[in-house]
């Protein structure tokens, strides 16, 4: 895979984007089904030839990189509960790299469930369920569980929970692919500027 700076801020725009939806969902109990969907189709482009494939193209990280680029600019917003959960997502990225029994499961009950779209489609109620369970038996074991702040009775809804366990494994996902794709916590400590660069790249395009 190339690494170059297009990529890491399209699989770190991944992370931002997945991270928003969690927000959003535990705020509101909802979020736009689309964004959903191309974050959680991550999981299942095992072989994708490059970032965009992963995503499917720019556009299903388009709201990725508008948080991103949010974040990042000198006149932009941070939001702190956000940032929380990328910086947490990468944390538990860097653990799971060095837990290959874990990486294996990972990969075969994803496939298992992939197996099974011919009777429940990716925004199934029972795919979510078992995402949201192989975000618990593989993620939540690794000694440092997410906090998501909400309303609780968005939070105890168990398809919202369900859908919020889904979206941070796929923001793990993204935490991979920005890994393999050379980004890392100095290059986003001090490379800001050319992350935003990028970002009005990709913004420009649309």
């Amino acid at each position: 895979m190339i690494h170059n700076k297009h990529d890491q801020t399209l699989a770190l725009a991944g992370i931002y984007q997945t991270a928003s939806l969690v927000k959003q969902i535990a705020n509101k109990g909802i979020a736009n089904s689309a964004h959903i969907e191309s974050s959680i189709e991550t999981l299942f482009r095992f072989d994708a030839e490059n970032v965009e494939d992963v995503f499917g193209s720019v556009a299903g990280v388009n709201h990725g990189v508008k948080i991103l680029y949010r974040h990042l600019s000198q006149s932009g917003e941070r939001d702190i509960e956000i940032t929380k959960y990328v910086v947490s997502l990468v944390m538990l990225q860097k653990k799971l790299a060095h837990n290959k029994a874990m990486l294996d499961d990972i990969s075969k009950r994803l496939n298992a469930i992939e197996s099974q779209f011919n009777f429940f489609s990716l925004n199934h109620e029972n795919t979510f369920a078992k995402l949201g369970q192989l975000y618990q038996d593989s993620i939540s074991t690794l000694g440092q569980k997410i906090i998501v702040n909400g309303e609780q009775p968005h939070l105890n809804n168990k398809v919202n929970a369900n859908k919020i366990r889904a979206l941070l494994l796929a923001g793990i996902r993204s935490a991979v692919l920005w890994n393999q794709c050379g980004g890392s916590r100095w290059q986003f400590l001090f490379g800001r500027k050319a992350y935003v660069i990028e970002c009005e790249k990709i913004l420009g395009r649309f």
